[in-house]
């Protein structure tokens, strides 16, 4: 039988979005305990399941990929110490890769998602999927408009130039997607969707469908490295 998330694992994460204060997780520590491994678990069974369509991810572990629950509040004006939630990231190099990659976001109050794509590459590894993307556009409208991305996720989204970038003139075809800084397909997955028996391979479908992309997003990243 499938592991599955744990309707107290979503309740823990609700109450603590609520009550972000060390005296409260301190007296939830088990709660938090139990809501984590739960969700490594999760993740443990995913990722067999992964290897089948994305090599990368061979003799990884779940509690590798998880990101700490503790916020660095040090430059910020937001001075809670922890996150809502859970996360992980599943990319050729664990969690810190810059590397396109997997991404499973678990929250509360139905503010749980997934995602798959490349998030904020460093400038030289930007520039080489802009280019990419300049030169092979049909490629890259071919993989957003292929049916099993379409059903997962709304296109691409992420953070845009307000200007054209450096090099490239506004009326380029490709000029919707070379002003991103990232590249990312987002799916939302509500409370009652996460609890499914079937979660799993919800979580699997959409990360075999966002495959294609991180595939063509990894390939001008790797001729950066090539000519280094």
């Amino acid at each position: 039988m499938a592991t599955t998330i744990d309707k107290s694992t979503l309740n823990f994460l609700a109450e603590l979005a609520e009550h972000n204060a060390r005296e409260w997780f301190a007296e939830n520590k088990k709660r938090y305990d139990a809501a984590r491994q739960n969700y490594i678990a999760f993740l443990d069974e995913m990722l067999p399941g992964m290897e089948k369509f994305e090599p990368v991810v061979r003799d990884q572990k779940g509690k590798d990929l998880v990101f700490r629950i503790y916020r660095d509040v040090r430059f910020s004006t937001d001075k809670r110490p922890y996150k809502d939630h859970f996360g992980a990231y599943i990319a050729e190099g664990g969690r810190k890769s810059i590397y396109p990659g997997y991404y499973l976001h678990l929250a509360g109050n139905d503010k749980s998602f997934l995602a798959g794509g490349l998030w904020y590459p460093p400038a030289e590894q930007l520039k080489a999927v802009r280019q990419e993307i300049d030169y092979s556009l049909d490629e890259f409208k071919q993989i957003l408009e292929a049916p099993a991305f379409k059903k997962h996720f709304k296109g691409i989204t992420g953070d845009q130039l307000k200007t054209t970038p450096k090099g490239y003139d506004k009326d380029n075809p490709a000029i919707e997607y070379l002003r991103y800084k990232g590249w990312n397909g987002v799916m939302n997955l509500p409370d009652k969707v996460v609890l499914q028996a079937d979660f799993m391979d919800v979580v699997l479908t959409a990360f075999r469908a966002v495959k294609p992309l991180n595939d063509f997003l990894i390939h001008p990243m790797r001729d950066v490295e090539k000519e280094k």
